[in-house]
């Protein structure tokens, strides 16, 4: 009796001390399509394999296969900021994108809003800010959307495009290394780390260390980047903009840097309007439609 006892507490204490269980992470659409253009929760693959990132996709009618488009939202280094974050869905842009053909993909990244857990490009303190370990985790975090729905039969397995807004443009920029066979093109909205420091306009933190990163990112880049701003951005004005578009190109990137007219109060958030989306036009077009580049490595 007292063997089996014993052996009862034992089973008991392994319980009480074992790891929990995790519920089993599943990919792929969470909820019905609805409006507008086929709206439909998806969860896809994050760098935290117990935790998969929320995500909306967009889609024309049809069984395709389209080309991908996956936008990469902005970001924020306040930790309550980030998590009342609601879904990014950058509607007019996925309506702008859905009508030429793409289906677009916005995957909301560990550390914002439902999809939370630990914040991974998270990068660092004002003064000892670590731009390039920050883009490389989002780049990363958007390759994993990416390549789950490439895997899809209604998307097609080459010409993607990226674009990314603010800190996920800075996130696109360290994809540029990335295949081009699967994508085509990069676009970006006034990419960078570090803006309005202490809640500050025309305030950056660190701004040689990012021009650095920058640089580093073009050594490696493969695929041409469309960079675009407006000229109210008080995050990464124009002529910051252009020094950090500099930088990749001076480190091997091949950019097209553009300046829009200003848009609402703020241009930093113009991708999120239909005006800054229109503005923006010409030049998305002219991003989308370009032929795809030959595959190079660096030396």
């Amino acid at each position: 009796m007292r063997l089996l006892k014993t052996l009862a507490l034992l089973s008991l204490l392994a319980l009480l001390t074992a790891p929990p269980l995790c519920a089993q992470v599943t990919f792929g659409a969470s909820g019905e399509e609805g409006e507008p253009f086929r709206r439909q929760a998806w969860r896809v693959p994050s760098p935290d394999t117990g935790i998969a990132a929320h995500a909306l996709l967009f889609r024309p009618a049809g069984a395709g296969p389209f080309r991908l488009a996956v936008i990469a939202h902005a970001s924020t280094q306040n930790v309550l900021r980030r998590a009342q974050m609601p879904q990014p869905e950058y509607r007019p842009l996925a309506a702008y994108l859905v009508a030429r053909g793409f289906a677009v993909l916005v995957p909301e990244r560990l550390g914002h809003g439902a999809t939370g857990g630990r914040y991974v490009e998270d990068q660092g303190g004002c003064d000892e800010a670590d731009y390039a370990r920050s883009g490389r985790a989002t780049a990363e975090e958007i390759r994993l959307a990416l390549d789950h729905l490439r895997k899809q039969d209604f998307i097609r397995k080459e010409d993607a495009v990226v674009i990314g807004h603010s800190a996920g443009g800075w996130g696109a920029l360290a994809l540029a290394d990335a295949d081009p066979k699967a994508i085509a093109a990069i676009a970006v909205f006034a990419p960078g780390r570090g803006g309005h420091a202490n809640d500050e306009p025309n305030r950056i933190c660190a701004p040689h260390t990012l021009r650095g990163a920058a640089a580093e990112f073009g050594k490696a880049a493969r695929i041409p980047v469309t960079w675009l701003v407006a000229t109210n951005d008080s995050y990464f004005a124009p002529a910051f903009s252009k020094s950090l578009a500099d930088a990749f190109r001076g480190g091997g990137g091949k950019v097209d840097f553009r300046i829009l007219p200003a848009v609402g109060s703020e241009g930093h958030w113009m991708i999120e309007t239909e005006a800054g989306v229109k503005a923006a036009g010409s030049d998305l077009a002219r991003a989308l439609n370009q032929a795809r580049p030959m595959a190079t490595k660096k030396p």
